[in-house]
């Protein structure tokens, strides 16, 4: 399937959405049906890359993400608004003091080549992301688990370091996929999944076919399922709109309304935790200096980057990643406004007056992402800093510049609680994994981990409040602002009554979620 680049087919215009909203080209909500059965449904992702594997260690891109979603289980699932779902577990207690998790195991699930899910699975599937000769991107929010032990065939035990209430959603997170024990031939796609491998071939297009075993027998729909890696936005909705594909991700918000408004053409918009970012290396000597960073977050227009990147579909941030979709947001934090003047004032006191800077970017971490390198760059001028756009390859973005270069585009989708988000992008814990900022506060380091044990409630919201203001103030994260998800469909295609919001495509979950209309 050739999806080129050469047709922008945006013809009609239309108001912003509401948050959360499916519209139609009537204006009036979708409604969710009774599921059918049937039919292949056929995706173009935006995120992906050509050196990818099926390895649970080093799932990376929404191609992915969907992918290993559509071959294999979690033991607990995010629903929507991020509530915690059992899946192949049934349910997670702690001890009195936090330190001790039982993990209690769905019973009669099988693998896909047969083998029945048990507790030395479960054993299996974590350690794989700890230890020293773990590759895993998330060995850091996995280093609290300090033993892993089956202690039936449908219960696992898992000690950890230190008492931590908000352990459970490590069990949910992306990469924590659960496969047979001691299989390591990971690209055959073994899983307990609602569809079975047919073809993977990296950075152009996977093909599976449905589970006729499937033990969820409420999801499923689809005959098969094929996604196609189409990097270009523009291809992407051609694709849709030509009826090559069914669904995409990441419409481009300068032109969302427009595609909103196609015949046949859904909008989904979905209010989330996405904050889109530039990342400062903090150990870099450009930007190890505090003055300096908070002169790069003053020299940023959030009010010009909301109106003409996100085109209304989100709200400003302020360099800080727990938004009001966490329950422990803080407001009173002060705003970064746009200020050249005083970011002059500190790039002089710093002796950085002049500064130039190379700022390398590609549509890979969210669609526009070179406009709003190129507009932060306008912005900076003002505050005698020149910021150089470096346009990258969309693939081999996240292997070759990301966490690579002392300032670069980036895009977090959030996670589901404020530790993992914390602790996965800011924590010395996460050095060399996603600390993408390379970022080490003793402060920052003592409050989150004190959070963790907190079981009142007032006090724990300090501590997370604490944390922000230090991000925010300290940190080397840009983050200008909330961008919504913004998804597209076909007509076609039902979403049911509600979409999961920690990540696109109701949490690269569409293929088990969705179904076509009767």
């Amino acid at each position: 399937m050739d999806f080129s680049t050469n047709r922008r087919s945006l013809l009609l215009g239309a108001g912003a959405l509401g948050a959360t909203t499916l519209v139609g080209v009537s204006g009036q909500p979708l409604r969710a049906e009774t599921p059918t059965p049937g039919g292949t449904f056929r995706l173009g992702i935006g995120s992906f890359d050509s050196g990818e594997t099926l390895d649970p260690q080093v799932a990376e891109t929404k191609f992915m993400q969907n992918l290993q979603w559509q071959l294999r289980n979690n033991l607990i699932e995010v629903g929507a608004g991020g509530v915690m779902v059992p899946e192949l577990a049934t349910s997670w207690e702690a001890n009195d003091d936090l330190t001790v998790w039982t993990i209690r195991l769905r019973q009669g699930v099988e693998f896909h080549n047969g083998k029945t899910f048990d507790a030395d699975d479960v054993v299996f599937s974590i350690n794989l992301h700890r230890g020293e000769d773990s590759l895993s991107q998330i060995k850091a929010l996995v280093s609290v688990i300090t033993d892993v032990q089956a202690t039936a065939s449908d219960e696992v035990t898992i000690t950890l370091d230190g008492p931590n209430a908000g352990f459970p959603p490590i069990l949910a997170l992306t990469g924590m996929y659960m496969v047979p024990a001691n299989d390591l031939d990971f690209d055959t796609g073994i899983g307990t999944g609602p569809y079975i491998l047919d073809v993977y071939e990296p950075g152009v297009k996977s093909v599976v076919r449905k589970n006729p075993n499937y033990w969820k027998s409420d999801r499923a729909h689809f005959d098969s399922v094929e996604m196609f890696a189409i990097g270009d936005v523009n291809a992407r909705t051609t694709a849709l709109q030509t009826g090559e594909v069914d669904a995409i991700n990441s419409v481009d918000p300068t032109t969302a309304n427009l595609v909103g408004m196609l015949p046949g053409i859904d909008l989904i918009q979905t209010q989330g935790k996405v904050h889109y970012c530039f990342s400062m290396d903090t150990t870099d000597p450009l930007f190890s200096d505090v003055r300096v960073r908070k002169a790069m977050k003053l020299a940023i227009d959030r009010e010009d980057m909301v109106e003409k990147i996100l085109n209304g579909y989100g709200s400003v941030a302020n360099d800080q990643p727990i938004s009001t979709a966490y329950e422990y947001h803080d407001a009173s934090i002060e705003q970064h406004e746009y200020d050249p003047e005083q970011a002059m004032s500190l790039l002089n006191a710093a002796g950085a007056e002049g500064l130039t800077v190379t700022l390398h970017a590609s549509d890979a971490p969210f669609t526009g992402a070179v406009d709003a390198a190129v507009l932060y760059s306008e912005h900076a001028r003002a505050a005698g800093i020149n910021i150089e756009v470096a346009r990258e390859p969309l693939d081999g973005y996240w292997s070759n510049i990301w966490y690579k270069k002392p300032l670069f585009a980036s895009r977090w989708s959030g996670r589901a609680s404020e530790d993992l988000m914390l602790s996965l992008a800011f924590s010395s814990a996460s050095l060399g994994s996603y600390n993408e900022t390379s970022w080490d506060n003793a402060a920052f380091n003592a409050a989150l981990l004190a959070a963790r044990s907190e079981t009142d409630d007032a006090r724990r919201r300090e501590l997370y409040s604490e944390c922000q203001r230090l991000v925010s103030e300290d940190g080397g994260m840009i983050a200008p602002v909330w961008a919504d998800f913004l998804d597209a469909k076909s007509s076609t295609v039902s979403t049911g009554d509600a979409i999961s919001g920690d990540w696109d495509l109701d949490g690269s979950r569409c293929a088990e979620r969705w179904w076509f209309n009767a």
